[in-house]
């Protein structure tokens, strides 16, 4: 590690000695790590707090586990808890988190009941646990009530697509429970999200909602501990928004937290490869993954999470970092 180099959001497998200082202008100019202010570098380089008590100086996999009939990769294929239970069974070997949802926030898709989303969530989650499967759960939802019946259940994590926007008591149930919380940007809805989207410069708009969120949790009593910041891949954002936000990832760092990478199998990979279904993106996916995990994020969040594992596995071998597997 050379003098005065930093560890990016305190990965063990991203250094750099120098920064690329942005200006929502489009200006920019690099500079040396070690010239950074104090509160500079600690932001920047830090070791992120364990989240659900794993470390964050490797990467981890978050693996999807979608319960619902439309989501737009894997809708319907869990007809049952058994397949649900079987499905999590073989992606715990390789993913460190599962996230489970109820409700597809897909591109035009309907909201769900709270009802039927909590009908669909809570028995998967009881059969997990039930079947000894340990890996920490997040659960996908916007709803506090959902979040609040998967906690019962045995989840372990929030993740939230609208940033605790869409449901006021969110937050609460967040705090109370003292639990993880995934804050993700999102323009609209989804039944909207995709009409046209715009920003004035979409990585500082993203970053800048991102802190004003952050801000709202920590007032609502979350602890900044337990803060994960996403960027928000493919939520109200045309194909150029997500290259700009993939490329930029790194800025994220400077909020001072964790970063999840959510972008696997979604449409801006089909229109680039031409890939019109979305269980031939994987390849895709992986290449994503992989950027995002040279950018310094510490959880991507997968479909394929065998075929993510072995290549970040690989890819820190390469490069001479330790992974734990």
């Amino acid at each position: 590690m050379y003098e005065g180099a930093i560890r990016v959001g305190g990965s063990s497998w991203v250094v750099s000695d120098t920064v690329l200082v942005r200006h929502r202008n489009g200006g920019a100019e690099e500079a040396l790590a070690e010239d950074l202010s104090d509160q500079e570098r600690a932001r920047l380089s830090h070791q992120r707090p364990p989240i659900c008590g794993l470390t964050l100086d490797v990467p981890r996999i978050m693996g999807i586990l979608n319960i619902t009939p439309d989501s737009f990769s894997d809708g319907g294929d869990l007809a049952t808890v058994k397949d649900a239970v079987e499905r999590a069974k073989v992606m715990a070997g390789d993913a460190d988190f599962l996230d489970i949802g109820g409700e597809s926030t897909r591109p035009g898709a309907a909201e769900v009941a709270v009802r039927d989303e909590i009908d669909r969530v809570v028995p998967v989650i009881e059969g997990i646990r039930a079947a000894g499967i340990t890996t920490p759960i997040s659960i996908d939802t916007r709803k506090a009530a959902v979040a609040e019946a998967a906690l019962g259940a045995g989840a372990n994590m929030i993740n939230d697509v609208t940033a605790l926007r869409f449901d006021p008591d969110m937050a609460h149930v967040g705090a109370e429970a003292d639990v993880p919380v995934c804050l993700m940007h999102s323009q609209g809805r989804p039944e909207t999200m995709q009409d046209d989207p715009q920003y004035d410069a979409v990585t500082f708009d993203v970053f800048d909602h991102l802190s004003e969120r952050i801000a709202v949790a920590e007032a609502a009593g979350i602890k900044r501990e337990n803060m994960i910041s996403d960027p928000g891949i493919g939520f109200g954002k045309t194909l150029q928004h997500n290259l700009r936000l993939l490329q930029d990832l790194a800025i994220y760092h400077d909020l001072g937290l964790p970063i999840l990478l959510g972008a696997s199998r979604k449409r801006f990979i089909g229109t680039i490869t031409g890939a019109e279904e979305a269980s031939d993106r994987v390849g895709g996916s992986v290449a994503v993954a992989l950027h995002g995990a040279l950018q310094g994020v510490q959880i991507v969040r997968v479909h394929d999470t065998k075929e993510t594992r072995q290549a970040i596995s690989l890819q820190m071998a390469l490069n001479g970092a330790g992974f734990d597997g």
